[in-house]
């Protein structure tokens, strides 16, 4: 069994407009590791939402940080959303 060392995000920051989604892609690390599961979550769902695949949709103006953690070591890595006023 191989135990899970990190996790890292393919993006730090993302800035949406409103109805607007965008993937995040998590890379654990070592890539051999047994259980390479994740989970997702959102720091403000009246801001911006994230889908069990990463999937991170903007729902209001304002800031969320949306935050991937590994199921083996809890290693976790955020990305700060920013949602601009609709334009």
């Amino acid at each position: 069994m191989t135990s899970v060392t990190g996790v890292t995000l393919s993006q730090a920051t993302m800035t949406l407009q409103i109805g607007n989604s965008k993937s995040l892609t998590a890379t654990v690390a070592p890539a051999e590791a047994t259980n390479t599961s994740v989970t997702w979550k959102s720091s403000n769902e009246a801001v911006a939402t994230v889908s069990s695949a990463g999937v991170v949709t903007a729902v209001a103006q304002g800031t969320a940080g949306i935050t991937c953690t590994t199921v083996d070591g809890s290693f976790s890595k955020s990305c700060a959303v920013t949602v601009p006023a609709a334009s």
